[in-house]
């Protein structure tokens, strides 16, 4: 094996760099044109869990394709909505201590019990996904 010669080490270094710099660059513009398959919303049913893990006056936030799911037990029932706002897209909370979804981002408050605008920026309520109970666990959206 012959020996490398530092020019030709040096040249080697530079052809690994700009390599390294193309793929840097390459490689965001790439996935930018070509995303990932992401569904908005699921086919299938979602299991959230257990409906005893999920007493009256709790939540639970779940992934739900896209963007995650929002569930509340509230006196009148299961309830599930899209966690995302209306208004700028930031993601809701459930406040068991005022009963309302709330937006932290612009003070948005939205009803628990239908996802319609209480107060604040939104435009629209928030989106009310299907939920249903099957053998004791819970399911989101879908054709539960």
């Amino acid at each position: 094996m012959a020996e490398l010669s530092r020019r030709d080490f040096i040249k080697v270094g530079e052809a690994a760099a700009a390599a390294a710099a193309i793929a840097a660059i390459g490689g965001p513009i790439g996935a930018y044109f070509y995303p990932a398959n992401l569904q908005e919303q699921p086919t299938e049913p979602v299991l959230v869990g257990a409906e005893a893990d999920l007493p009256v006056g709790t939540s639970k936030t779940v992934p739900f394709g896209r963007y995650p799911a929002l569930v509340i037990n509230t006196p009148a029932g299961l309830r599930a909505y899209s966690a995302v706002c209306t208004h700028f897209a930031c993601l809701c909370v459930y406040d068991p201590v005022a009963k309302n979804i709330s937006c932290p981002c612009h003070a948005g408050y939205f009803s628990a019990e239908d996802g319609s605008v209480i107060s604040g920026p939104p435009p629209r309520p928030l989106e009310a996904l299907t939920v249903e109970v099957k053998d004791g666990q819970v399911y989101v959206g879908g054709a539960a």
